[in-house]
């Protein structure tokens, strides 16, 4: 392996590229020229990940084309609505060869667009893929036990990323299901914001778990519409990320909608943290993409509808418990699920 670039110094860019770097050269790509500096100089990013030290093999800079030279995998971690500008700028840059992996978790809004589309628009015959999973940054870069799931449609590929980040703290599978993984990635965002505000509304336990399992439904009918495998929503890619990200006091999409619920305007909420909740984005887009398969995702639909400024969360609750009964599992969906 020539080595490795991450391309995102954000806290899970920079949690990944410390994993990366304990077995084999690694950059990191950062935007700010102050930051690149303080992670080489001083084996820190006090913004992101305070408190923990970096391995001293891992080096940063802001210099696009330093980052990725001599990477035969560019992983990018960059927020979703940069994401086609950086890939664009990366361009010129890609050996031939290379392996693009996503960490982004969302939907281009606009295009509607997964990440390894845009991928395939700006570099095609590049394949790109996606690592996902219930991996809080922090908990990675601390060394606690994770899984993960990276998803390539090409198994050797699969196996070649699978080897460079697998170790005694962090288990990586394979998939070679780009579209089941990605979209369970973005999905579980939204989710995510809904059962933040549940919280933040005061509600318990009964009302969250509810609504990640109905939400884990509707992951699953958009993934399964757009070509996903129904296997992986019931997996690390998606229960898996599901529950991690909608009860960790540690999610920032958990985090940005208990401020939602608990009262405080989509602004107010965003101004308080520095991290992207990317479930603010991803909603309307995921709506459109449901509409255009003739679905309907309600929960989303709430979100997005709070997050676009036309309800909130005490509208977008009481909608949901007056839908009329019906039959918990779609029948197609569970004719997939028993293929």
């Amino acid at each position: 392996m020539a080595g490795v670039a991450v391309i995102g110094a954000g806290s899970w860019g920079t949690a990944v590229a410390a994993l990366l770097a304990r077995k084999t050269p690694t950059r990191l790509w950062a935007r700010s020229p102050a930051l690149a500096e303080l992670i080489t100089r001083d084996h820190a990013s006090p913004d992101y990940l305070p408190g923990l030290d970096l391995p001293e093999a891992l080096s940063a800079t802001a210099d696009l084309a330093e980052a990725v030279r001599d990477a035969d995998i560019v992983l990018v971690a960059v927020p979703s609505h940069g994401f086609r500008a950086v890939i664009e700028d990366l361009a010129p840059h890609i050996a031939a060869g290379s392996t693009i992996v996503i960490l982004t978790k969302g939907i281009e809004v606009g295009s509607n667009r997964r990440m390894s589309e845009i991928v395939s628009e700006v570099l095609p015959g590049t394949p790109a893929g996606m690592l996902t999973g219930p991996n809080l940054a922090r908990e990675v870069a601390e060394g606690q036990p994770a899984a993960s799931v990276i998803a390539l449609e090409d198994e050797d590929q699969a196996v070649r990323v699978q080897e460079a980040l697998h170790s005694s703290t962090y288990r990586v599978y394979s998939s070679s299901d780009v579209i089941g993984c990605e979209v369970a990635g973005a999905a579980k965002n939204v989710i995510a914001i809904a059962a933040g505000m549940s919280d933040g509304l005061g509600f318990g336990e009964n009302t969250r778990a509810a609504l990640i399992t109905r939400g884990l439904t509707e992951l699953a009918r958009v993934g399964t519409a757009l070509g996903g495998q129904p296997l992986t929503f019931g997996g690390l890619a998606g229960v898996g990320d599901l529950v991690a990200t909608c009860t960790s006091a540690r999610s920032r999409n958990r985090t940005l909608g208990f401020a939602l619920g608990s009262g405080q305007s989509l602004a107010e909420a965003l101004a308080g943290t520095h991290m992207v909740a990317e479930g603010v984005r991803t909603a309307g887009p995921l709506v459109e993409l449901a509409r255009s398969h003739g679905l309907e995702i309600p929960i989303v639909a709430q979100v997005a509808a709070i997050v676009a400024g036309t309800s909130s969360p005490r509208e977008a609750l009481a909608d949901l418990m007056s839908r009329p009964a019906r039959r918990e599992w779609d029948v197609d969906l569970l004719r997939d699920l028993l293929s």
